[in-house]
């Protein structure tokens, strides 16, 4: 593969579908931001179908030298990310941001003193969230399923998978995109659908390699949560399709099975199904938890028995 020429330049990337009403405030807040280094915005427009691309044909327009568009036209947040990538690859760093979001004053300028290290491959920042409307049932504990990074008020370097940093904040040395490794578009999301995992198969990815990863609270933003997403069947959702990949992506087990399904899990699912209506008798604010990983596990079941089915079909061929 050939290694373009690097600029000191920064590629703002925002990944969107059917963003046009997030993007304006973004891209003024984006304007605004104060960077020792010069900065491009690139929007990466997924086939969307408000009017994402007549906005952007306008904005574009009146800000020649400091925005750029592209359409991405395969389907998902992982062909848009490596598409970022692509279109990036001769800037020094690349800095993603999601359009639902809104980054502080020194967003940008916190994460570049961070990658300005050297040995700095890759840095991710804090995210808070906010809400409409906060519902009983939302604990403190559920805020990170909305992306929400809030490790310590001081940076450190990330050493393993407990203190994960997401890609709606994350910013990249290009140098480690340049032999091409990419998001794994095996966990892709399509559209306003949930699922997902790009971002956390790329974190862990680069931990198992040893790259080095930091986390700076400075570098913080604003997620906005949509009113369809505070509700108890998005959690749930998103966990039914987090054990399907896990079973499908990365899980191989050897033991008895019952059509494909290890034994194992109908005890574990029995398990779970009585915590969750227990703790759904006597905390009827507090079972959401365990009802995800219910969810999970239903999710591997269902995986698992697909699986099955496949490689059923791919003998008989």
């Amino acid at each position: 593969m050939t290694v373009q020429p690097i600029k000191d330049q920064v590629t703002i990337a925002v990944c969107c579908y059917n963003a046009a009403h997030y993007l304006p405030n973004l891209i003024e807040q984006l304007i605004a931001q104060q960077c020792s280094m010069p900065f491009e915005i690139l929007i990466i427009n997924n086939n969307s179908t408000d009017h994402t691309q007549d906005l952007l044909d306008s904005v574009t327009a009146t800000n020649v030298q400091l925005i750029r568009y592209v359409n991405e036209f395969n389907q998902g947040i992982a062909y848009a990310r490596n598409r970022a990538i692509e279109e990036s690859l001769s800037s020094r760093y690349l800095v993603f941001i999601d359009a639902d979001e809104i980054p502080e004053k020194s967003w940008l300028q916190s994460a570049i003193n961070v990658l300005s290290d050297d040995e700095t491959d890759c840095v991710g920042g804090k995210i808070s969230i906010s809400l409409s409307s906060r519902p009983k049932w939302l604990s403190d504990n559920l805020l990170p399923f909305y992306g929400e990074v809030n490790y310590s008020h001081q940076a450190f370097r990330i050493i393993d998978i407990s203190t994960p940093i997401w890609s709606g904040n994350i910013a990249y040395n290009t140098r480690i995109f340049q032999q091409g490794l990419r998001f794994d578009v095996r966990y892709n999301r399509k559209g306003n659908a949930l699922g997902g995992g790009e971002d956390s198969m790329m974190f862990r990815y680069l931990l198992q390699n040893n790259f080095t990863l930091r986390y700076e609270p400075d570098m913080a933003i604003m997620h906005l949560i949509p009113d369809e997403k505070i509700r108890r069947g998005y959690f749930l959702k998103i966990h039914f399709i987090a054990g399907l990949k896990h079973v499908s992506y990365e899980m191989e087990y050897e033991g008895k099975k019952i059509v494909g399904v290890p034994r194992f899990m109908f005890m574990q699912l029995c398990k779970k199904t009585y915590q969750v209506l227990y703790l759904r008798l006597i905390k009827p604010n507090a079972y959401l938890r365990e009802a995800m990983n219910l969810t999970y596990q239903l999710g591997m079941i269902v995986g698992s028995y697909k699986k099955h089915i496949t490689l059923k079909r791919v003998a008989n061929i």
